[in-house]
């Protein structure tokens, strides 16, 4: 399963882009058919990749593709699983196609018969095949099929014989670099690129079952050595220039600023490798949903919010790495990729998800009452601390009083605000305004553990609403709501 937007380039004009991201619009739109896959590649970034009966409808699934076309989308991406498993699947290609977009789709060839090659070839549907090998004993590993070889081969023969690839109907390869492959990436470009077949080799995200499968990744210093190596030939045989930078190889990715990914149960989120949703399309529409993300904005905005040595890359206007990698390794969607070669040395300038919150918070002990920053999202965050017989809040009995918990909660959100800027020079402060709604269902004593939960709920300007809750264990002791005012200096 891939992650790309578009093979080669993005496919849009830097104007195009700049007025989507103004006017908070979509330019392509990635949606997931279902979960359902016939392959078990050790590479997914899906866990456990079966149907549920909590996926979208054929029904939902159409009114997602209508409101990204309201919203500029011209491009719908389809993702599974295996899309081509989905029932409903020419159905929803129709649909597309009669709203005048266009349609790209991630397979691993089952059920591309000739026919379906014909359908797609028809309906101009962009096929990004997966191919990751020409050693058959490689591909089947890479797969878990023993049969995986034979259908991704007759995929390919059926869409050739379809008539593909003319310049507007176009194929590609989607190739995942692995230590098992990497030393025939090379030949395999080159073979690909004789054929007029745009190849799409990525690096690997490490999520879902990638993460456990850490005997698929080859040394930083040989994917910096095939990127250079694959430069130079596209360089020299293909003339077609480009600078080495990662996560794709000969593209970029900078799609956060354009599109979004609905995943088979509606979650809204930025791509497949930041598994944060910003809303779902069951409850909200999905205007509200990117119009109202923080997360969003600070993807759309990333110049001045990366953190770290990426910050300082001499690449940093138009490269950010890859955002997944950065998220899933640190639990920041805005901290350096660790895995891109320029930031080999400079590993322990990023930041990693649970740390100190006092590297965040403008208290200092005994106020500091925030031990852990756990982990963050889309204007949310959780947080754990201890209470403390010193602490200021605490009787001569050991219980904490009840400011204790608003204090709490406020603190929660100076410390997800300061780790939204920490490392960018630009220091923080703010106030706690006041507070609503707040319920005590239990007293919390000194050596409590405690679970910090807060959401921005609403935000104007430097003024932030946030419902808050601290728990116990599985025992709920507070919720309340806060509004708070934080001070930073302007973005660059």
């Amino acid at each position: 399963m891939s992650c790309s937007v578009r093979v080669e380039g993005l496919g849009f004009s830097k104007e195009e882009i700049e007025e989507a991201v103004k006017n908070r619009r979509l330019l392509s739109m990635e949606i997931e058919l279902g979960r359902e896959c016939n392959f078990r590649c050790p590479y997914c970034y899906v866990e456990d990749a079966k149907a549920d009966s909590a996926e979208l409808t054929a029904a939902e699934i159409l009114d997602a593709i209508d409101q990204g076309h309201a919203l500029g989308a011209r491009r719908i991406i389809l993702l599974g699983g295996e899309p081509m498993l989905h029932p409903a699947l020419q159905e929803t290609i129709r649909h597309i196609t009669n709203l005048g977009m266009e349609v790209e789709i991630f397979t691993n060839g089952s059920n591309l018969t000739s026919e379906v090659a014909a359908f797609f070839f028809e309906n101009s549907v962009k096929v990004v095949l997966k191919l990751n090998s020409f050693d058959p004993t490689v591909q089947i590993q890479l797969t878990g099929r023993n049969w995986a070889y034979d259908c991704i081969h007759t995929a390919l023969k059926n869409l050739l014989e379809a008539g593909y690839p003319p310049a507007e109907k176009r194929i590609a390869a989607s190739t995942i670099i692995c230590r098992q492959n990497i030393g025939e990436l090379a030949e395999l470009w080159c073979w690909l690129r004789d054929r007029d077949i745009e190849p799409y080799f990525e690096m690997i995200t490490p999520q879902g079952r990638s993460s456990r499968n850490q005997w698929l990744n080859p040394e930083p210093s040989e994917i910096e050595a095939l990127f250079h190596t694959i430069a130079r030939i596209d360089r020299e045989k293909y003339d077609k220039t480009w600078e080495p930078q990662p996560p794709l190889v000969g593209n970029k990715c900078l799609r956060n600023q354009f599109t979004c990914l609905v995943d088979t149960h509606g979650n809204v989120m930025p791509c497949v490798g930041i598994t944060i949703a910003a809303g779902n399309i069951r409850e909200r529409s999905l205007q509200s949903i990117l119009g109202e993300s923080a997360m969003f904005d600070d993807l759309r905005h990333f110049k001045g919010r990366i953190k770290g040595p990426c910050a300082e890359c001499v690449q940093a206007t138009d490269c950010y790495g890859c955002r997944g990698a950065a998220y899933q390794l640190t639990g920041d969607y805005l901290a350096s990729d660790p895995l891109c070669w320029h930031n080999k040395t400079h590993l322990d300038e990023i930041v990693r998800l649970p740390s100190p919150a006092g590297l965040f918070a403008p208290q200092r002990p005994p106020m500091l009452l925030v031990d852990t920053l756990v982990s963050v999202g889309d204007g949310q965050a959780v947080a754990e601390t201890r209470v403390k017989s010193e602490w200021p809040f605490v009787d001569e009995s050991g219980n904490l009083d009840s400011v204790a918990y608003l204090e709490l909660l406020a603190q929660t959100e100076a410390v997800r605000f300061g780790f939204h800027r920490h490392g960018l020079g630009k220091p923080v402060s703010g106030l706690l305004l006041g507070a609503r709604n707040l319920e005590i269902h239990a007293t919390a004593c000194v050596g409590d553990l405690l679970t910090l939960n807060v959401r921005q709920t609403a935000f104007f300007g430097e003024f932030s609403l946030l419902t808050g809750t601290i728990t116990r264990g599985a025992e709920l002791l507070a919720t309340g709501e806060i509004k708070v005012w934080k001070n930073a200096p302007a973005e660059d």
